[in-house]
């Protein structure tokens, strides 16, 4: 059997089971409405199906153009992604994304190695799952995601207008992204959202990490030290730290990261 076919034997055995209490437990909120963007229209079919089961409302497309379509006439809190998609591929739609909206993606693939999910995530994916999988496995993901990107720590929640100003930088907590004292914004991919809201909720603090790979991911620290040290060389380019000989975010040998210098909340 075809991986493909195998695939979709998974998604329809998922669906064809009598007893989805499972997946009722701990439904999603009718306000939580996810976009699947796939160009297989089983597979697109199937997974609405299993994911509306699951408590998700749920869209559906099958091209960049059709993404952009409902992106643009209906309030999405999830995109779920295929990587192998014609003309615009999913790692040219997950940047273009990334580069105005901080709307939390899943990518789908075929391809698992490593170097693949790397690549995924750097492009500013919240997370990788390769095909084939049990549908169970990405309902869970997905309601990981949302927890991760919902949630905002104890620290920063009496902030106003949800504002961090630090080093000449204004970091946006609603609209995810960053503004320099020039007022040129510059756009977060979803992990390096989270790292950073880690490092202004503690200025000046060492964080491991251990404890990094928790706010930023939620998975275990073994499969992402890798990840982690990319994502934070990527956030330091932006904040223009490999530039400057007085880093923002200093590296503490056998210890962790710490954000270097005063942050002001509003």
């Amino acid at each position: 059997m075809l991986a493909a076919d195998t695939f979709r034997y998974k998604i329809r055995r998922a669906n064809a089971r009598a007893n989805v209490d499972h997946l009722r437990v701990t439904q999603a909120p009718a306000t939580q409405r996810l976009l699947i963007v796939d160009d297989d229209v089983d597979i697109r079919t199937l997974l609405a199906e299993q994911l509306g089961k699951a408590g998700f409302a749920v869209s559906t497309a099958a091209s960049g153009a059709e993404m952009r379509a409902t992106l643009e006439r209906e309030e999405i809190d999830l995109i779920v992604l295929d990587l192998n998609l014609p003309r615009e591929d999913g790692l040219t739609l997950c940047r273009d994304l990334r580069a105005r909206s901080g709307l939390p993606v899943i990518m789908l693939t075929a391809r698992s190695g490593p170097v693949d999910r790397i690549v995924g995530l750097e492009m500013g994916a919240d997370d990788y799952v390769p095909k084939p999988f049990e549908p169970r496995e990405l309902v869970a993901r997905i309601r990981n995601v949302l927890r991760r990107t919902g949630a905002v720590p104890s620290p920063l929640e009496p902030t106003g207008s949800g504002r961090a100003a630090f080093g000449g930088w204004t970091f946006d907590l609603e609209k995810r992204h960053l503004v320099d004292s020039t007022g040129r914004v510059v756009s977060l991919s979803g992990a390096e959202y989270r790292l950073l809201r880690a490092f202004v909720a503690e200025p000046n603090r060492v964080l491991t990490r251990e404890h990094l790979v928790a706010r930023s991911s939620g998975r275990p620290y073994s499969s992402q030290q890798r990840a982690i040290d990319l994502q934070i060389s990527r956030l330091r380019h932006k904040l223009g730290d490999d530039q400057t000989e007085s880093p923002l975010i200093k590296t503490v040998r056998n210890e962790g990261y710490v954000l270097a210098t005063t942050v002001t909340m509003s």
